[in-house]
């Protein structure tokens, strides 16, 4: 028998800024859980989107993301997600009066959202993961702030620069450097030039 759990998911969109690395600004959903794995969304997993986010089989019609990894905790406390990474879903106890493995506790989390179809927004150019990456377009959102766009002009924003170098430090970036934006990891700055 399967065992049905209420959890909370909330998707953490990035916005951008230009000299710090963007907060996320959550959106509530409500989810249940369905099942399939022995994880609510574990690795692998697959999941339908728009209001309710519900765990369906990957080969199901109605399947439309991927999970390509689950970590306990806040985002903020765990591990970075892969850079391919189109979404962040945080998923945490709402009404656990069921759960999928009957311990009263719906395991608190985010998941690393990979969309099944395109468009990828995680990718280079892709306008919209959750991370900036090297061929990533931006434009100007308001006086110091950037944001990401797509890089082909169909997003609504026309891209004003690219991301076209990550580097350890500021000095490391081209001259024709016009904008400098934070990224994370390991080369944390972003040399972007004006197009």
């Amino acid at each position: 028998m399967r065992r049905q759990g209420v959890v909370c998911a909330v998707l953490l969109a990035a916005a951008l800024t230009s000299c710090a690395r963007g907060d996320s600004a959550p959106v509530g959903f409500e989810e249940t859980s369905t099942g399939y794995g022995a994880l609510f969304l574990g690795p692998g997993d697959c999941s339908t989107r728009g209001r309710d986010f519900r765990e369906v089989p990957c080969g199901s019609e109605r399947a439309v993301a991927r999970v390509l990894t689950r970590y306990a905790g806040p985002p903020a406390d765990g591990p970075v997600c892969p850079r391919t990474t189109d979404f962040v879903l945080h998923v945490s106890e709402n009404r656990p009066a069921a759960d999928e493995d009957g311990d009263g506790a719906v395991p608190q989390g985010y998941a690393c959202m990979r969309n099944l179809q395109p468009p990828h927004p995680g990718d280079p150019g892709g306008g919209g993961g959750p991370y900036t990456v090297t061929g990533d377009c931006l434009y100007g959102s308001r006086r110091g702030q950037v944001k990401e766009t797509v890089c082909d002009g169909s997003g609504g924003q026309r891209p004003e620069y690219r991301v076209v170098k990550a580097v350890e430090r500021r000095a490391q970036c081209p001259a024709s450097t016009d904008l400098y934006v934070e990224l994370g990891g390991e080369r944390p700055v972003g040399c972007a030039r004006r197009l």
